[in-house]
């Protein structure tokens, strides 16, 4: 607990309360409270340690101080030398408790295993005077090989002993400073899945770029092109490729660093006086519009329909729409015609096709179409071939647009191994090989969807198409704190407009992966009741 001088009793029961529902106890479950040893005698923490029957244990600053914590604040910090007071008095509370650890789902103190770790359950949530955290301690069994690892022996449940499953278990790791808002009405469109991951040793399925890529052939082809690089980077020829590839004359054709440099482009480059984007989606688009001053509308596509395009439901005066396919976060495949159907005389039309080349057959790609008004294509290298380092994609649209747009870029936008990495991933040989992972992708989703499917508490998106996989599950932001200490990384939903806390991305994996993944979380859900 952190709490300011004379906030009263019911703020902070209530705030306990709350943190107990997210994690699915009851009060029964406290143990102590514990908080900055100057605030122990505070009457509103004193008050309701009291009647929750429980002790208040008072932390040093310098103790707090020692202890690293995930979603750290530079006014406790400035205060206190402790960057979050709820969350390190949380975790070394639960460390000073010797005598009895939390049975997840029962609420009730059991005798303790031989270890124990004490893991962050719920991260800090506040009030206007009150800061709560969570923690256990969590028990570490003989046969697990590393503290905190809270999963089951190979042996149990419905996945967990196919052939193929790795010995050996995630280490778990603290969790990153990140931005944990989790109101609807205030979405981090600039949160991005590399921040799950970013500075930490974990299994990563919060970001989409497909695993052992880029591809050794690739590889080589961008180390050769780095003896090169004296010369000024020249597109022509990798422009060309990609025109081929799509069977359109070059001049419907714009090279940029990523799908990411093609959104501000569009923001920049083209009149709109009512743009729209389609959420949820990739949040790029609407951030890069707001940026460049447009005032931004939103669709929301809705959970009851499958999160499924209605184009009727666009406004008709709309001037600039956005819509991906397959959606990110959803994974949903519109139909063509649906999205060929938002077309109109004076209005672009800018379908994200990032992950359009994870579908075999790309089928529902309106790549290549030059018979819908309006139409804007963009196309990523970055998942399939593992290139987000090197930033390459392409917009595909009328020749007056690609026009405009490429005088809003820079000289020499894309670098040389860049451009020669787009070069060879039009080649017979990569597509043929991207069609051959697109297939394999299909499989794996089918594996994780078929484990995902055994749990009650979870609830899929029907209908995947992409590389990944959205799931409600109530309290997910707490599940995925959890499957962090756990060691394994999944993308937040709540950062999606028309998604809350409730909702989880998971990137499709190899198939041992999934089934350590599954194990996790089924112990992600034990541990939360």
């Amino acid at each position: 607990m952190g709490a300011r001088s004379g906030v009263p009793v019911d703020e902070v029961l209530a705030l306990v309360d709350a943190v107990l529902r997210e994690a699915g106890l009851s009060r029964t479950a406290v143990r102590s409270l514990g908080t900055l040893d100057a605030r122990a005698a505070e009457p509103g923490i004193a008050g309701a340690a009291a009647l929750l029957g429980v002790p208040v244990r008072g932390f040093a600053a310098e103790e707090l101080a020692a202890v690293s914590v995930p979603h750290p604040s530079a006014r406790p910090l400035a205060a206190t030398g402790t960057a979050s007071v709820a969350e390190a008095a949380a975790l070394l509370a639960a460390d000073a408790e010797p005598s009895a650890v939390v049975a997840p789902g029962m609420g009730e103190p059991v005798a303790p295993p031989a270890r124990a770790r004490a893991v962050l359950l719920v991260p800090k949530r506040k009030t206007r005077r009150v800061t709560c955290a969570l923690a256990a301690s969590v028990p570490v069994r003989s046969h697990e090989d590393a503290p905190g690892a809270r999963l089951l022996p190979r042996t149990h449940g419905y996945i967990a002993g196919e052939p193929g499953s790795p010995p050996t278990i995630p280490t778990p790791h603290t969790t990153a400073a990140m931005d944990m808002h989790t109101h609807t009405d205030a979405h981090d469109l600039r949160h991005h899945g590399d921040a799950e991951v970013r500075d930490e040793k974990l299994i990563d399925l919060a970001v989409n770029v497909r695993t052992d890529t880029p591809p050794d052939w690739l590889r080589r082809r961008i180390a050769d092109s780095l003896t090169g690089l004296a010369a000024y980077p020249d597109g022509r020829v990798a422009r060309a490729a990609v025109a081929e590839r799509h069977d359109l004359p070059p001049n419907r054709v714009l090279l940029t660093a990523g799908a990411a440099e093609a959104f501000v482009l569009l923001a920049r480059a083209l009149p709109a006086r009512r743009p729209v984007v389609v959420h949820p989606q990739f949040t790029e688009p609407e951030a890069a519009l707001r940026d460049a001053g447009h005032a931004v509308d939103r669709v929301l596509l809705r959970e009851e329909d499958g999160f499924r395009l209605d184009p009727a439901a666009v406004p008709e005066d709309a001037d600039l729409v956005v819509i991906g396919n397959p959606t990110n976060p959803t994974s949903v495949l519109h139909p063509a015609a649906s999205i060929a159907a938002l077309a109109r005389p004076g209005r672009t039309l800018v379908v994200d096709e990032a992950f359009m080349d994870a579908v075999p057959g790309e089928r529902e790609s309106l790549a290549g179409r030059t018979d819908v008004p309006g139409l804007v294509v963009l196309r990523s290298l970055t998942k399939t071939w593992g290139l987000a380092g090197l930033r390459i994609g392409y917009v595909l649209a009328a020749p007056g647009t690609i026009a405009d747009l490429e005088r809003a870029q820079p000289l020499w936008p894309v670098s040389t191994p860049a451009l020669v990495a787009a070069e060879a991933c039009m080649s017979r040989a990569a597509l043929a090989e991207a069609e051959h992972a697109a297939h394999r992708i299909g499989v794996e989703r089918a594996h994780l969807l078929a484990g995902l499917a055994e749990f009650d508490e979870v609830r899929t998106v029907a209908g995947a198409e992409g590389p990944f996989v959205l799931v409600r599950i109530d309290g997910a932001d707490a599940v995925r704190e959890r499957l962090r200490s756990l060691g394994f990384a999944a993308r937040r939903g709540d950062t999606f407009p028309g998604l809350d806390r409730n909702w989880l991305r998971l990137a499709v994996r190899d198939r041992a992966t999934t089934n350590r993944f599954l194990q996790a979380l089924d112990q992600a859900l034990l541990m939360g009741g």
